[in-house]
């Protein structure tokens, strides 16, 4: 087989390797190409921005000596039981159908071991995930599939779903493949016969029905539980202030970055914008109503490190939500899979293929036998031991940066590596006082 490079041929920047594949597969199957993940392109993100740690003109805290706090209170505008977690990060709404019930559960475990919480997503409640997390947070989504009143006020929160970083404006998918007796039961639809969730919720068409919605689950809940309401990263600004006028106690805003079960690709890759451009919209927002730090903001699309976890914080959210980081701690990808992702076409790093339902490692596949692989105990000690390494991760930042609780890194800890990600963050170019678009 001939060496490109040495016979000095040049790959097209247009036409890469990679597109050629996507045309040909498009040409000869007639049909669009669905995957699970996130976005893949590069976008501007944390990496591209740069926390100042103390010198001279700040003093850093002492990390074995002096406290730096992590404790985060969620949804206390409205509710009369917030949750009080005791770390800012928490797993995002992630259904089973799209994971295992032996995921789901050790999910639960693993938040719980550290004092955070974990969320259902589409496709209701199971016994296993309420049974192992301390604090769970009920989705409310379009589909209304499984949803349940019981199951409402059995949950902590209430997270309304209005779309999600991967696919804003989308609707879910569950391919018949995954669609097992008892995943089509809680979701009273036939067994083996794809599932696609609306892309809107069909009791309203505005904000003035979100108003009315969110009444209703403050009724159905007795005014107890948090309301959250949830947002794929487009017109940002504008949809948090809406979803703070219809009564939100929380607002989630989840960044093209962040992953998906399934969806069209093409969705996947060119909907939405970076979570990096959409949290200085969201604080923005909530400034101009004097709401900030009193309607609490989840952020979430890519979170990867506690060094993201910081640069969000510091951003201005509150807390932050991880997805595809959480599957990854619990195997997904792992090497030790690598003669199995061979022989179904793919390599540990490369597999998103999560509609296929037929995961070898167990998290998101409903076939009986490849969940068991999953021990629900020991993949719920792999979540708790990453919750760990980010919030350690980030108080070792925040220390440096002199600040004794996470919520008080602020913007002005921040430069930006690229001008692109200045302008995005509203932070400066490292090196200048230049924030772009702000004047010098």
């Amino acid at each position: 087989m001939i060496d490109p490079a040495q016979a000095g041929l040049r790959e097209s920047a247009t036409f890469d390797r990679a597109t050629i594949a996507a045309i040909q597969r498009a040409a000869e199957t007639g049909v669009y190409d669905i995957r699970g993940w996130g976005a893949k392109r590069a976008v501007p993100h944390f990496d591209d921005l740069l926390l100042l740690g103390a010198s001279m003109s700040r003093y850093p805290l002492e990390g074995y000596r002096e406290r730096c706090d992590t404790d985060v209170v969620l949804g206390d505008r409205h509710a009369s039981n917030p949750l009080h977690l005791d770390i800012p990060i928490t797993i995002a709404g992630m259904s089973f159908g799209a994971l295992s019930a032996q995921a789901k559960e050790a999910l639960g475990r693993g938040a719980t071991e550290v004092g955070t919480s974990t969320t259902t997503g589409d496709g209701g409640m199971t016994p296993e995930e309420r049974g192992q997390s301390k604090h769970l947070v009920y989705q409310y989504l379009p589909s209304r599939y499984g949803m349940n009143p019981d199951d409402l006020r059995a949950a902590d929160a209430i997270e309304v779903v209005l779309g999600q970083g991967a696919k804003p404006g989308g609707g879910g998918m569950l391919l018949g493949q995954k669609i097992s007796e008892r995943v089509a039961g809680m979701r009273t639809l036939p067994a083996g016969i794809d599932q696609r969730s609306a892309c809107r919720h069909p009791d309203w068409t505005g904000p003035d029905d979100l108003t009315i919605k969110i009444l209703e689950l403050r009724e159905i809940t007795d005014w107890q539980k948090p309301i959250y309401v949830k947002v794929g990263a487009t017109r940002t600004y504008y949809d948090v202030k809406l979803a703070v006028a219809a009564g939100a106690d929380v607002v989630v805003v989840d960044g093209m970055q962040g992953g998906t079960a399934a969806t069209q690709e093409v969705f996947i890759e060119h909907v939405g914008i970076p979570t990096l451009a959409a949290i200085p919209q969201a604080v923005q927002a909530l400034d101009e109503l004097g709401l900030h730090r009193k309607v609490q903001l989840i952020v979430s699309g890519g979170i990867r490190t506690g060094a993201d976890v910081a640069k969000a914080m510091a951003l201005g959210a509150d807390a932050v939500a991880i997805g595809t980081a959480a599957l990854i701690a619990l195997g997904d990808n792992h090497p030790r899979y690598a003669d199995e992702y061979a022989a179904i076409g793919s390599a540990p790093g490369f597999y998103d293929d999560f509609q296929d339902g037929r995961d070898p490692a167990g998290i998101t596949t409903q076939d009986p036998d490849l969940a068991a692989r999953l021990d629900p105990v020991e993949g719920g000690r792999r979540v708790a031991n990453y919750l760990r390494v980010l919030t350690l991760e980030a108080q070792t930042l925040a220390r440096a940066c002199g600040k004794a609780h996470l919520r008080n890194l602020e913007p002005e800890d921040l430069v930006a590596l690229t001008i692109e990600a200045a302008a995005m963050a509203r932070v400066p170019l490292a090196g200048t006082s230049w924030i772009p678009g702000q004047g010098f």
